[in-house]
């Protein structure tokens, strides 16, 4: 195998690829690899590691057709620190010469009889703007759960319809979703629990595509889901688990609410947060004209910030991090803060986040945070 090829659009696909690959210790080695197929007038980057793959077709002048495996993250590195030169790979038994201006590297290949064949994509289920695939997913997928167990709540999941595409996470203590409108190309209903982690960085990815392909395939086992987005594509296993129906917990209809300036009471829930040191909740105490925080402890802190209340007084304790995420994750200039009736007087119902008067109408977000027990 022997080819030509630009050295920032190499480097580009490398990096894609590598990305969406987790660096993690592997009983195989040889899934740290990435495959380098050269064909006609087009190279072929792809990585697979039975969890997930990405494949990614750039042009090249290709003068002997081939195919090599070498190791991504290796490959990765070099391409990044290259000089401004075109990049010439040549195979040689078991290495690659690879020579870009002055550089020179000689790199040991793997064995690519033994590489997995790469999933075939499904058919595509419906397509969504880059931006709001991107957008969704940075609002949702920061409520799913961090831990590994239960596997169900460390994924996104995906509900489309042939009109609409939702997105819902959950991690106990909060649950985020976000419903938006989309091209679907089938008439079904589909469900797809995908990898927190993994739909982020794929997000990230196609973020700038003006459109971007979703396919799932749904198995009695274990089924996958895929995205494209012009000449790259990735899949993804999806979650064995079967997830909660946690939609039902959104109330349709809260009289109970408070507007305040988002930025402010961010601004606020961080300096008072200061001098928490055990306790990880903060007091917030919601009246006519305003939310007074408060954390008492060792030390001690408090600050108000303006609110227009709709309905009466009210006191809560809240997680400052998670109340910053829903937040960070509402894109306006203000929030609407709803508060929730609960059967039980001695545990306060969800605050429910979303919000207000953004410039997009349309803006679906919510964002349920169960506060903590009153001291």
């Amino acid at each position: 195998m022997k080819f030509q090829v630009n050295k920032d659009v190499l480097s580009e696909a490398v990096s894609f690829a590598a990305r969406i690959l987790p660096q993690r210790n592997k009983a195989q080695i040889i899934l740290s690899g990435i495959l380098i197929e050269a064909d006609a007038n087009a190279l072929r980057l792809s990585v697979f590691d039975y969890e997930v793959s990405a494949q990614v077709e750039i042009v090249a002048k290709v003068e002997e057709s081939g195919r090599i495996l070498i190791s991504s993250k290796l490959l990765s590195d070099i391409a990044a620190r290259l000089p401004n030169a075109p990049v010439e790979f040549e195979s040689d038994g078991t290495k690659v010469l690879l020579s870009c201006g002055s550089s020179k590297f000689t790199l040991p290949t793997m064995d690519v009889e033994s590489y997995p064949t790469l999933p075939e994509l499904p058919p595509v289920s419906g397509t969504i703007s880059g931006e709001a695939f991107s957008q969704t997913v940075s609002q949702v997928a920061l409520a799913a759960s961090k831990e590994e167990f239960p596997a169900w709540m460390t994924g996104v999941q995906i509900e489309a319809t042939p009109k609409t595409i939702s997105f819902i996470a959950t991690d106990r203590y909060r649950v985020a979703l976000k419903e938006i409108e989309w091209a679907a190309s089938t008439s079904s209903d589909l469900a797809a629990l995908v990898p927190a982690k993994t739909l982020q960085e794929i997000a990230k990815t196609f973020a700038n595509q003006p459109e971007v392909s979703i396919a799932i395939k749904s198995d009695e086992d274990r089924g996958m889901i895929a995205f494209k987005a012009g000449s790259r594509s990735v899949t993804s296993q999806l979650i064995k688990e079967q997830a909660r129906p946690v939609r039902g917990y959104f109330p349709t209809n809260v009289e109970n609410y408070a507007v305040v300036s988002t930025q402010d009471l961010i601004d606020s829930t961080r300096r008072v947060s200061l001098v928490l040191d055990k306790q990880p909740a903060l007091k917030y105490s919601f009246d006519d004209s305003q939310v007074v925080l408060e954390a008492s402890e060792s030390a001690q802190a408090s600050e108000s910030v303006s609110t227009e209340m709709n309905g009466k007084e009210i006191v809560v304790m809240l997680k400052p991090q998670f109340l910053i995420d829903g937040l960070t994750a509402c894109h306006s200039e203000f929030v609407k803060i709803a508060f929730t009736n609960n059967e039980n007087p001695h545990k306060p119902g969800p605050v429910l986040i979303s919000s207000h008067g953004a410039k997009d109408k349309t803006d679906s977000y919510q964002y349920l945070l169960q506060p903590n027990l009153l001291r």
